[in-house]
């Protein structure tokens, strides 16, 4: 669906479907070692999400995805928690992806490896370096 502005614009449930397909298309060997994790979707931020990912409560916009929990990297043996969560933004996603349904999905599985990949203990800069900043 075309909204204001020729942008394509899905509802909440069809977003929750791009996501559910960005997941299905990651490599086996990762989705092998997903435990305990939760994937939502939200149509925006909250204040505290933002605060929570450093980033200026006002601005809605810049906050894409923000995982929830401890990074493998920095579990003891000892860890044992509510699931991990991994957020997905849908409105912050349509804003800054392009104008059609290829670049939203495109922007959906960038985000999700993004938010895996903290799930797996990568910190920003390493996400950088390998393109997935």
């Amino acid at each position: 669906m075309t909204g204001a502005g020729g942008r394509w614009i899905v509802d909440i449930d069809a977003f929750a479907e791009l996501v559910a397909e960005a997941l299905e298309s990651l490599p086996q060997q990762f989705l092998d070692h997903l435990e305990n994790i939760q994937i939502d979707v939200a149509e925006w931020p909250t204040k505290a999400d933002l605060e929570e990912a450093g980033l200026d409560p006002g601005d809605r916009t810049a906050l894409l995805g923000l995982y929830h929990g401890v990074m493998l990297t920095e579990r003891t043996s000892s860890y044992s928690a509510l699931p991990d969560r991994i957020t997905l933004y849908q409105k912050p996603i349509e804003l800054h992806a392009g104008p059609d349904e290829e670049s939203i999905r495109e922007q959906v599985r960038a985000t999700v490896i993004h938010e895996i990949g903290h799930y797996f203990g990568l910190e920003e800069e390493d996400l950088e370096k390998l393109g997935w900043g």
